[in-house]
């Protein structure tokens, strides 16, 4: 049974969506595979993995000593909502989900709210049962908990509207993880200020695959995003920070670092887009002349640039030799390319620039088409110079790179880069 939408106002939609959701739990309650909660006791270990165990109103764990004990068969559970359904303890020194011997299967949790507001309590302290395990959770509010525990060596981890609301919800991931962790609308508010990460890398913590959030947090002076490393994401472009909002106690500040104290927007394993309140990852970078220096050249002959080059605005790039440009991830692949020099010599000699760039996956370098030839005049200040501007698309693969290199078409006299030219790229 539905309620029909015929006829219905749009003023009157949000009622007629909170009546099929409770009709909807009216019917799980009737069906023999689910098992209805209403106290503490009803958890009692061993639980069941066949059956879906229905929170039904706030549930309060104070005092039993009982853990809900999540079998290697996996645990299903749902509430009414997060306002309605709860689990709910303020014992010292207790944990609400806990593994038995050999690890837990997937837990599955949707409309619940959880509260473990006790001296040295969490909600978590999973530990794997095999490679498939998986957490899974949809529209769990965590309501002023001292810790939200730690998940070891789960395959994947997934977060749909979720909340942390209150007390210092910090989520620790352990171990290996074959999969990855993906956070799709979720909002931090009003929480405790500390000396704690709201996602803590903890012991042999290696994700394979991507960590994704959204997040809208509101953080404190001193709590940061997340702790994570580069070494925990072996894999490029897996630390993802997309459309997400962060504050400290509601003002925005792109630039503090200690929002992620162990990870750069521009290492390699980070695509941060559209976010506000946090850096974001431009991929590129930028090589200039700081130190000029005399290029010798012979008529005709093409030849790579003197002088000291010195790298920045980088992003996935590097600068694996002097005036070099090189692309280190697999995406993206297509960039803009701006050459920008000046060079000085003997007046009256014709010089020419032209771009290479070395395929890596062939091993060689593929020459373009030389800019046009500029005569080297006396410029501004007396100096004999030519200057070449150019943009142009460019395809580089994981590996590749790009430099200029510079000849003298009239005479084998040479040419002086000049300082704070250069060659930069950036994604399309």
């Amino acid at each position: 049974m539905t309620i029909s939408t015929v006829n219905l106002p749009t003023t009157h939609q949000i009622v007629r969506e909170t009546l099929n959701e409770a009709l909807a739990v009216s019917n799980l309650t009737s069906d023999p595979n689910t098992i209805v909660c209403t106290q503490a006791i009803d958890f009692t270990p061993p639980l069941d993995s066949s059956k879906l165990y229905i929170v039904s109103g706030p549930i309060d764990f104070t005092g039993t000593g009982i853990t809900i004990e999540v079998p290697a068969g996996g645990l299903s559970m749902a509430g009414s909502s997060f306002d309605l359904s709860g689990l709910i303890c303020t014992d010292d020194n207790y944990t609400l989900f806990t593994s038995p011997a050999g690890g837990s299967g997937n837990l599955t949790k949707r409309d619940i709210a959880c509260t473990t507001s006790g001296v040295n309590s969490k909600v978590y302290a999973l530990d794997y049962f095999n490679s498939l395990s998986a957490f899974e959770i949809a529209r769990i509010s965590w309501d002023n908990c001292t810790s939200l525990g730690y998940l070891d060596g789960f395959r994947q981890g997934v977060e749909t509207g979720t909340r942390r609301l209150g007390g210092t919800p910090e989520l620790e991931l352990r171990g290996a993880w074959a999969g990855g962790y993906f956070i799709n609308t979720s909002i931090v508010r009003f929480i405790t200020d500390g000396a704690y990460t709201l996602f803590k890398a903890g012991a042999g913590f290696v994700m394979q695959s991507r960590f994704r959030t959204d997040t809208n947090a509101d953080l404190n002076a001193t709590v940061s995003l997340f702790d994570f490393s580069a070494s925990n994401f072996p894999n490029i472009n897996t630390v993802q920070l997309l459309g997400t909002l962060i504050t400290r106690n509601g003002v925005f500040d792109a630039s503090d670092s200690t929002l992620t104290p162990n990870i750069g927007h521009t290492e390699l394993p980070c695509m941060w887009k559209g976010n506000t309140g946090i850096r974001n990852t431009n991929v590129g970078g930028r090589v200039r002349i700081i130190t000029e220096a005399a290029t010798s050249l012979t008529q005709n002959a093409w030849s790579t640039i003197n002088g000291t080059f010195s790298l920045s605005a980088a992003a996935h790039f590097d600068s694996p030799a002097s005036g070099e440009l090189r692309h280190l991830g697999p995406n993206p692949i297509d960039f803009n390319l701006y050459v920008q020099v000046i060079f000085s010599g003997n007046s009256g000699n014709d010089v020419e620039v032209r771009v290479q760039r070395w395929n890596d996956s062939a091993s060689t370098w593929i020459s373009f088409t030389p800019f046009y030839p500029e005569r080297i005049s006396v410029g501004g200040g007396g100096n004999n110079t030519a200057k070449f501007v150019n943009t142009s698309g460019i395809l580089l693969e994981k590996n590749d790179k790009v430099r200029i290199q510079v000849r003298n078409i009239s005479a084998s006299n040479p040419v002086t880069m000049l300082e704070q030219s250069s060659i930069f790229t950036t994604e399309k």
